[in-house]
């Protein structure tokens, strides 16, 4: 058994991908879902049945699931946490392009949690966050966002002990040097670039397919949630960074021109798929319409920020 197929390895493969099933489908349908849909969602991305209970019930453990009892039928909801985890990874994935940089840096002060644990949490939910550290307890981001920190230090008990600062860079160099040289540029721009190898191919196919020749809408699903999931990992190597700091031939820029585009042409037929096995809580059933509108509105149209939960 190698490491890629041990219980373990499929278990967090499973956890991630439902993360992404929540994010992309079942957020905008209320936010719960039969288990017995997530099983049968879950199953055309090759997922049996035992990994995704599992896998569910470590999420509710982790405090991003509720579970909800109805007879002998089990159901999931994100919690309020899971809610703000997956609005805000989705404000970041469906970002079509950076933004203009204000030429501020922003320094964070944070004093370490007593507990080991919350200490860990609180550097890796930073650094998904796009802080780069310093020094011990000292972070940069050329980002505003400090409105997300209340809800960062009250969940690591550090409230009232957050300090931050505004700064502008002197001396010599550029800002985008500064950038280089916290965050990789050239390993993410890189990544990009690797995306791009695998899934330009396969847009530029289904693109110029006969249009006699639909896309089955299990196959549009898969395709789909799959081209999102591996989107989604960029949560967790791009810090956002302004596009003055980056290079002026940015291939994150095409990538997610090519990410846009692909989602657009499937996204009718995964969702035709979705709905077909799609089962709310009880008391849920009137979301269904609204749902539908929802899930159909343009995800890279921007919209309202709201405060980040950790990643998994």
């Amino acid at each position: 058994m190698t490491a890629a197929t041990a219980p373990g390895a499929r278990a967090v493969r499973a956890r991630s991908m439902l993360f992404t099933l929540f994010g992309d489908y079942v957020r905008h349908y209320g936010g719960t879902v039969w288990v017995g849909s997530l099983i049968a969602l879950m199953a055309e991305l090759g997922f049996t049945a035992p990994a995704v209970r599992a896998a569910v019930s470590r999420m509710a453990r982790q405090g991003w699931l509720r579970p909800i009892r109805e007879g002998r039928a089990s159901y999931y909801a994100l919690t309020d946490r899971g809610q703000s985890r997956v609005e805000e990874a989705a404000r970041r994935i469906f970002k079509l392009h950076p933004e203009p940089w204000d030429g501020t840096w922003r320094l964070l002060i944070v004093p370490a949690p007593a507990d080991r644990a919350r200490r860990a949490g609180l550097r890796r939910e930073l650094t998904w966050m796009g802080f780069a550290p310093l020094a011990r307890g000292v972070y940069l981001t050329p980002n505003d966002l400090w409105p997300f920190m209340t809800a960062v230090a009250d969940r690591y008990g550090v409230t009232g002990r957050l300090e931050a600062f505004a700064a502008r860079r002197v001396g010599a160099g550029s800002d985008s040097e500064v950038a280089a040289r916290y965050w990789d540029v050239e390993a993410i721009g890189r990544a990009y670039r690797e995306f791009l190898d695998v899934w330009r191919p396969r847009w530029q196919a289904r693109r110029d397919a006969p249009a006699g020749v639909p896309l089955a809408d299990a196959a549009a699903f898969g395709e789909k949630t799959r081209l999102v999931h591996e989107f989604r990992k960029f949560l967790f190597v791009d810090p956002g960074l302004p596009r003055d700091l980056l290079p002026q031939r940015w291939s994150g820029t095409e990538a997610r021109v090519v990410f846009s585009a692909y989602y657009h042409l499937l996204s009718e037929a995964a969702l035709r798929f979705f709905e077909a096995h799609y089962r709310p809580a009880p008391g849920h059933e009137g979301e269904l319409a609204e749902g539908r509108r929802a899930a159909r509105r343009d995800p890279f149209r921007p919209t309202g920020a709201v405060a980040p939960a950790p990643p998994p």
